[in-house]
Order: structure tokens, then C-alpha cells, then sequence
């Protein structure tokens, strides 16, 4: 390559690259580089005057509240990510069975999405609170004679509720254009041989649709992880922490409880349990993808 050619794409480089790239660095791997730094550290949110070595990280896996909230938030991810994307997709076969209200339903199916969540849960709290009280009051429904929210195990489902809710709007996007990109031709030509409709959907659209599903799932699991606003408008983790999720609890370890070293070693464990399970849930969907 001439000189002259190396000194275009230097300059085009300059022009298109340079920009993004340092506010890429400056607000993403510099603050996550610091934030890693100031684990070994006694940070306390100001300035820290020694290195503690892994006194945090030992203080964090010693937190009996932060296995608690761990264990709450995969068995969280895990009941939302079946629950959301079966939801999700059901809707998406809804509105792309050529029905004449098709595009009402793909608006009205996918509003919750745009809704903020600290502003759903507000919603979600006066239904679960008085709207669902006050009608089983009426109507004598002892299952909501109490608020949900009140109560440490159907809190969770509440919190399941809201979330479905708001996610499968979202994700009925992504399968719909799974399901609009497979071809007709091979759509019609299993109608000739005789197969069923869930043989079509179980034999031909769900196997073309896989890269959908990896998408999606992968969205989910990551949304389930890192869900605070809506936990926070809607129990703020109770009853009694009961519903508390690791993002909440972080924030509570670090700006409630004054524990910014810790609190910050913990963000840094989530990151990491985040990116190996995000991994490994894309790296079985593309197996998958290959095998079909």
C-alpha cells in the first residue's frame, strides 16, 4: 500500500473514527477500567487513601443478603425469560394470521414498551394495591382480598407480571420479523403435502426462525439482570428484601448502606456472571441454529 493511500485512511480515520472511538473510551471502558481499579481499594465514593487487595470482593462473597438477592434474581431471569418470549411469540403468531385488526394489535401489544419503568410500576402498584382489592371486594375474590405486593410470595409474581407485561410487546417485534422473512413458497408447498398448522410451526417457521429466538432470549436475559426501575416503583425489594434484585441491591449496598467498595465489587461480579451466562446462552442458540 503507497504512502499515499495509508495517509487517506489515516485521514478518514480521523474524520469518521477518532470521534466515536474516544467517546466510546471516555464513557465506557475508562469508567468501567476505574470502577474495576477502585474494587482494591477503600474507596468511599469521594477518594480512597490504601489499596485493600480483595477485602471487597471477600466482604461480598461473605454477604449472606447478596447470595439471597443472587439467587432471587436467576430464578427471576429464568421465570421471566420462558414467560416473556412465550408471550412474545404467541402475539407475533396473533398478529401475522392476516387478521383485519392485525395492525391495532401490534400497537396495542407493544405501548407497554414505551412506557418508562418507574412510571409502570406506579401504575402496577395502584392496580395490585386498590384497583384488585377493592374489586374483589365487590365480587368476593378472596385471591385479592390482600395486595399482592404485600405478601412475600406473590410479590415475585407481581413483579413477573409487570414484567411480561412490558417486555413481550418488545420481543413480538423481533418474532415478527422472523416470521414475515420466511418464505411463502415453503409455507404453500407443506399446505399441499397435507401438513398440520403446528406441524408447519413446530417442522418449518420455528426452525427458521432460530436466529429470532437467540435474539430475543438473549435481550430478555439481559433485561432480567439488570431490571432496578421497575423493582424499585413497584415492591422497592420488599416485602422485608424478599423481592429485592441484584442491581437493587447493589445500589442499596453502595449509596444506602455508605459500602462503596463493596458495593462496587459486587457490580463488577454481576458484570461478569452477566457476560458469562449472556455467552453461553448465545454461543447454544448458534449450535442450535447450525443444527437446524
Amino acid at each position: 500500500m503507497s504512502q499515499q493511500k495509508r495517509a487517506r485512511h489515516r485521514k478518514r480515520f480521523l474524520t469518521f473514527g477518532a470521534i466515536p472511538l474516544s467517546i466510546f473510551l471516555a464513557v465506557l471502558v475508562y469508567p468501567f477500567v476505574q470502577g474495576f481499579f477502585l474494587t482494591f481499594t477503600n474507596w468511599n465514593g469521594f477518594k480512597f487513601t490504601k489499596l485493600s487487595g480483595f477485602d471487597n470482593y471477600i466482604k461480598s462473597f461473605k454477604d449472606p443478603a447478596f447470595w439471597t438477592t443472587l439467587g432471587f434474581t436467576l430464578k427471576f431471569v429464568l421465570v421471566s425469560l420462558i414467560l416473556v418470549n412465550a408471550v412474545a411469540f404467541g402475539l407475533a403468531l396473533l398478529v401475522t394470521a392476516k387478521l383485519k385488526s392485525s395492525n391495532i394489535f401490534r400497537t396495542f401489544f407493544f405501548v407497554p414498551n414505551l412506557i418508562g419503568g418507574v412510571v409502570l410500576g406506579v401504575i402496577w402498584q395502584f392496580i395490585f394495591n386498590t384497583a384488585l382489592v377493592s374489586i374483589a371486594g365487590k365480587f368476593n375474590l378472596p385471591f385479592f382480598n390482600d395486595s399482592w405486593l404485600n405478601d412475600t410470595n406473590k410479590a415475585f409474581w407481581a413483579l413477573i407480571i409487570v414484567t411480561v407485561w412490558q417486555s413481550s410487546g418488545y420481543m413480538m417485534i423481533i418474532y415478527i420479523t422472523g416470521l414475515i422473512s420466511i418464505e411463502q413458497d415453503l409455507l404453500e408447498a407443506a399446505k399441499v403435502d397435507g401438513a398440520s398448522p403446528i406441524r408447519m410451526l413446530y417442522s418449518i417457521k420455528m426452525p427458521l426462525m432460530a436466529q429470532s429466538f437467540t435474539i430475543a432470549l438473549f435481550l430478555t436475559m439481559r433485561g432480567g439482570f439488570m431490571a432496578y426501575d421497575v423493582n424499585l416503583a413497584l415492591t422497592g425489594g420488599g416485602p422485608y428484601r424478599t423481592t429485592e434484585l441484584i442491581s437493587m441491591h447493589i445500589f442499596q449496598e453502595a449509596f444506602a448502606f455508605g459500602h462503596f467498595g463493596t458495593g462496587q465489587a459486587q457490580a463488577v461480579l454481576m458484570f461478569f456472571m452477566v457476560a458469562i451466562a449472556a455467552l453461553l446462552q448465545v454461543i447454544v442458540s448458534k449450535r442450535m441454529e447450525v443444527q437446524q
